[in-house]
């Protein structure tokens, strides 16, 4: 740039970079200032001018130097683009070999905890095979040692089918008395399972049946109601209701009114004339004082309602018997019989004798104290199960070794 004499030269050291924009502008300029030349070489050629017109000359100098530092430039920015591009190639090649390998690395990682997971899977699969293996054996064993002892158990005990026939008769007891609340039928029951218990002849068995004989003794203390007849009693009142009299009207009784006596005296005429004409006139008008409340008779209606919630309280008292309800029982024949005493005819013999049949069963008990629980079903079933536990045990030892 410093040395005006070597234009030409620079030029031809810079035209080996490869770039086609470069090379375009090139030859465009070098058209140009060839064609410039030629114009001025065509002017000289017309028009003759003398040597020294030095300003023309300095012009030319300045166009190619011009064109020389423009051609510099144009050079020098090829250059910083090539310069540039190779950078980011660079750099994208580098980020390229570090995204490789930080994904190769990443592969080989999970690779080795694939490989970690497969092996800690296969020996989880294979030990709790191995378990359930062992399971089986020993539930096998158990079983064929089951079998030997029930075996066992059947050929040389089988007496010992008795305390199970008595643990059922049992059981069924506690069903009878607890459920149905029959006292009678759980006594014979436990009386047959005593049979059973005391057909062993064993006599580590006498607490059992001391238990059995203290049930049996609670049993039989508990009072026997016929609900059945008193039921039957309390429908045949229902019955009856229909065709008893009712009361008609009550009037309280008069008052008795004194009649004075005739004296024998002859000096009396005169107060005996009086009360001889007062007794003559009290046969036309008589009039009687009652002192007391009235009771009216009753409608149709009335009386069809009485009956019918008369027969519905009778209905209540027989579900009391079988609800077991002492009060609701005598609640509801006390009430039939007040109103039986006030609305039907007390003076007939059918009421007197529904009222008293009324009376007698309201005194009848209905409701009865249980007992809670037996106490031969506990030890029934301890005994049943020691013994097994004694005839097992002794084989599945024996199998085990």
């Amino acid at each position: 740039m410093t040395n005006n004499n070597k234009p030409q030269q620079e030029p031809e050291t810079t035209a080996s970079v490869p770039s086609p924009i470069e090379t375009s502008s090139t030859e465009h300029e070098s058209k140009a200032d060839a064609s410039v030349q030629s114009d001025l070489a065509a002017e000289k050629v017309a028009n003759p001018q003398p040597q020294p017109q030095t300003p023309a000359q300095t012009t030319n100098n300045q166009g190619k130097k011009l064109a020389s530092v423009a051609l510099l430039l144009v050079l020098a920015l090829g250059a910083g683009f090539a310069y540039v591009h190779q950078q980011q190639k660079a750099q994208l090649n580098n980020e390229l070999q570090a995204i490789r390998a930080e994904l190769k690395q990443t592969r080989d990682a999970l690779n080795v905890q694939l490989e970690q997971t497969v092996s800690q899977a296969t020996s989880q699969a294979t030990e709790i095979t191995h378990r359930a293996e062992t399971v089986l054996e020993q539930q096998q064993k158990s079983i064929e040692s089951l079998q030997l002892a029930v075996a066992d158990i059947k050929g040389r005990r089988p007496n010992d089918w008795l305390l199970a026939e008595a643990d059922y008769l049992v059981k069924l007891a506690g069903r009878k008395l607890f459920l149905e609340h029959d006292a009678e039928t759980a006594t014979q029951l436990m009386e047959s399972a005593d049979q059973r218990i005391a057909a062993l002849n064993d006599p580590s068995l006498t607490p059992l049946r001391k238990a059995m004989a203290n049930d049996i003794t609670a049993l039989k203390n508990i009072p026997l109601i016929d609900r059945d007849g008193l039921v039957l009693r309390l429908i045949s009142l229902q019955q009856q209701v229909d065709s008893l009299p009712l009361a008609n009207a009550i009037l309280p009784a008069d008052q008795p009114q004194e009649n004075p006596a005739v004296s024998e005296n002859i000096n009396d005429w005169q107060t005996n004339l009086k009360s001889s004409l007062k007794a003559f006139a009290d046969n036309f008008i008589t009039f009687r004082s009652r002192d007391g409340n009235v009771i009216p008779l009753l409608s149709p209606t009335q009386h069809f309602y009485l009956k019918e919630n008369l027969q519905a309280k009778l209905e209540t008292a027989i579900k009391g018997v079988y609800t077991e309800q002492q009060t609701l029982y005598v609640t509801s024949l006390t009430t039939a019989e007040q109103w039986s005493n006030s609305f039907f005819n007390a003076g007939d013999k059918a009421v007197q004798a529904f009222n008293a049949e009324l009376a007698l069963l309201a005194k009848q008990q209905v409701q009865v104290n249980y007992p809670v629980k037996l106490q031969t079903q506990q030890q029934l079933a301890d005994v049943i199960t020691e013994r097994l536990r004694r005839s097992v045990s002794p084989i599945t030892t024996e199998a085990q070794q």
